[in-house]
């Protein structure tokens, strides 16, 4: 529901003011978006906290957010906090979401959502009653939702196969390090933890089809780099996946792949067309047929309702990453307030691609396929 100054209020009318009061925890590039994407929303960013109080004091002149906090402990006594987001690193996710919402906050938590299936399990029964998102984003984009609802009105026909990518070159050198390497801090899955999820969760978003098995290998470039040594986190993984309809497909992950910056891939081919999407490139979704293959634009004249309400700008004005990143936070704040917005990732997918991540890794160690349920 919109408020008179323009923001959206609590779906209890809470006394917190009529625009959503937000906290972030975490000081770094994902709290940054974060950020954004709340001012977007027109969100009123109360305060932030990160692993010290002077990390905190650090982040907020960073992000001009007024207060930092000195513990999420005080973060969670604020009663003036309807919203956290949580955007810390992996192994931090699932207890500091599970504070959140017994606190009786509503709550935005990065993916992946826990490192085990069983904390991912805990939050979704915690989440009951509560508005508790994670930002696939890339479902935001106007022409997933383009591609999703010519498969979903039947147009493209039935699914039959899948030819997916995401690669990424950041981790291409030994020399090249961070937290997310580490399995105590990141869980026992990176890369396709890290992306892989935003993969397979658009593979099943935009199909409308389950994975049902799959079998997978995975690949550790470097056992050491420049902080971290014994890394037994993947660099890149392949997957073939057949699903609940019987289409089958291929899935490859990787961030050692050079000149790949952020290149997330989606061909999925239907007994009528192929619709092709890449984020990189998002303006443009291919639409291919035995006669007469099309290339839509992103202008809202030739698109769904879906997708045309996700255009925020004019054809042929770029929108990118931050844009669908503010649509998912616009519609998770929507939630909040007591609308139903479509498509929105929640826990329940938070915890789909945890399962997922998790029997790639199995079957990568084990060599066998791996069932999947459709939960």
């Amino acid at each position: 529901m919109s408020s008179e100054s323009g923001g959206l209020s609590r779906r209890d009318e809470s006394a917190a003011g009529a625009r959503l009061r937000v906290a972030i925890v975490g000081g770094g590039f994902m709290a940054e978006v974060h950020s954004r994407a709340a001012r977007a929303a027109r969100a009123e960013l109360a305060g932030i906290v990160s692993s010290s109080p002077e990390r905190s004091a650090a982040a907020a002149e960073r992000l001009g957010i007024g207060r930092a906090y000195g513990s999420l402990e005080e973060v969670l006594a604020d009663d003036t906090i309807d919203v956290v987001h949580v955007t810390t690193p992996n192994a931090l996710h699932a207890s500091q979401a599970a504070a959140v919402l017994a606190s009786g906050k509503d709550v935005v938590c990065e993916k992946p959502l826990a490192t085990t299936v069983a904390d991912a399990e805990a939050l979704v029964a915690a989440a009951a009653g509560r508005t508790a998102t994670v930002p696939f984003v890339y479902r935001f984009h106007p022409l997933v939702r383009e591609a999703r609802a010519r498969f979903a009105s039947g147009a493209a026909g039935q699914v039959l196969t899948v030819n997916a990518s995401y690669l990424q070159d950041w981790l291409l050198a030994s020399g090249d390090d961070n937290w997310r390497v580490d399995s105590e801090q990141g869980g026992r899955s990176r890369a396709f933890a890290d992306i892989g999820s935003h993969l397979v969760d658009l593979v099943e978003f935009v199909s409308g089809d389950r994975v049902a098995r799959l079998s997978a290998k995975k690949r550790t470039v470097f056992a050491e780099r420049a902080s971290h040594a014994g890394i037994t986190t993947e660099d890149a993984a392949a997957v073939i996946i057949e699903t609940v309809s019987g289409a089958i497909g291929t899935l490859l992950v990787s961030q050692v792949a050079p000149g790949r910056k952020n290149r997330l891939w989606l061909e999925i081919a239907g007994s009528a067309e192929s619709v092709a999407f890449d984020q990189e490139q998002p303006e443009t979704l291919w639409v291919g047929r035995r006669s007469g293959s099309l290339l839509i634009p992103r202008d809202a004249d030739q698109l769904s309702a879906d997708a045309a309400r996700l255009c925020v700008v004019p054809s042929g004005h770029p929108q990118g990453y931050q844009d669908a990143f503010n649509a998912f936070v616009a519609d998770s704040y929507a939630a909040v307030a007591g609308e139903t917005p479509d498509g929105l990732p929640r826990f329940e997918d938070g915890l789909r691609a945890v399962r997922i991540t998790d029997a790639v890794i199995d079957s990568a160690e084990s060599g066998t396929w791996i069932e999947m349920g459709t939960n």
